[in-house]
């Protein structure tokens, strides 16, 4: 447990270092944000705020974990070294979406079949290495009910990719709003940090999530509202990356259900309103979606969003862990 505070506080100091660097670099290369046209009517007024801001939590959790975790790579595991790197992956397409954005000045950067492919083709890398290191099996464990199905490898492989692109997308979809994906995030990564503190055989794969959220605290001093900077998709990619990947390392991808509630209910309420423009030929079911949004234009504020929608995750997180 020491080494996981000892990383929070390290990853917190060195991110909150790397962020005034960060801020000042971004603020020169007027790699502002482009708010959506249709968006609330007063977030026209973070037009131009920094973004790709994710870039500050991303060096400072993968300095400090490359520095403590050093003695464990020694040992040959490389768990927590793979997890950054397979979220670093989907860190580089936000990068890249972020960049085509600034360059272009507009909100759209690389088109929803570039991402889905990009996504597909890290997930089943990410899948394939671990099972190749036997750090993961087909075996799915439904929390709750403690109960374990064998899958053929195949099928398995095409629900972990699936998932993991869903839920990549699901936090990505989440960040609209200052501060949200970061306190969301923030909670899940506790979570997992003491989850695997508290079972010995996960040190390692905790000593990830442990630096992770010591990076979004710091980043919270820069993105809560109102937001010095955004994450952009460089973080909201990564850190859903992060998210999946601690699932599968921990053995127990269901569990991301309860964890990341707030994530579901976001893209579920996306969907709905998709749908129900469609089938009512232009009628919308929410103000506006997602969820965050609609809530918005209900008369809730930023802080009171951030507030609830964290503390929803951590009871979820809570009942998570008894049902695991």
């Amino acid at each position: 447990m020491e080494n996981l505070l000892l990383a929070f506080a390290v990853s917190f100091i060195l991110t909150l270092v790397i962020g005034k660097f960060v801020l000042a670099e971004l603020r020169k290369l007027k790699a502002g944000q482009e708010i959506r046209a249709d968006g609330p009517t007063w977030h026209k007024s973070k037009a131009g705020t920094p973004t790709m801001g994710g870039v500050m939590f991303i060096l400072g959790t993968g300095i400090t974990i490359l520095v403590l975790g050093w003695g464990e790579m020694l040992d040959g595991n490389f768990t927590h070294l793979y997890i950054f790197l397979f979220a670093l992956v989907f860190g580089l397409i936000g990068f890249v979406d972020d960049y085509r954005k600034v360059r272009q000045h507009q909100n759209e950067g690389l088109t929803a079949k570039q991402k889905f492919i990009l996504q597909l083709a890290a997930s089943v890398v990410f899948l394939s290495l671990m099972r190749y290191e036997g750090l993961m099996t087909n075996e799915l464990y439904v929390p709750f009910f403690h109960v374990t199905f064998t899958l053929n490898w195949i099928v398995y492989l095409i629900f972990a990719a699936f998932v993991i692109v869903g839920c990549v997308n699901a936090v990505n979809l989440t960040d609209g709003i200052d501060g949200l994906a970061t306190s969301v995030t923030f909670v899940v990564m506790v979570f997992f940090a003491v989850t695997g503190a508290l079972w010995n055989s996960y040190g390692a794969q905790a000593l990830f999530p442990a630096a992770m959220a010591g990076g979004l605290a710091a980043f919270f001093v820069y993105n809560h509202h109102p937001a010095k900077v955004f994450m952009g998709d460089t973080g909201s990619l990564f850190l859903g990356g992060a998210v999946a990947a601690l699932g599968f390392t921990f053995g127990t991808p269901l569990i991301l259900i309860p964890v990341g509630i707030i994530y579901i209910v976001e893209t579920l309420s996306d969907i709905i309103q998709v749908t129900y423009f469609k089938v009512t030929h232009g009628k919308r079911f929410f103000k506006m979606a997602p969820l965050h949004h609609h809530l918005e234009l209900s008369g809730w504020s930023e802080a009171k969003l951030v507030a609830v929608f964290s503390g929803i995750t951590a009871v979820c997180c809570v009942l998570a862990y008894f049902g695991m």
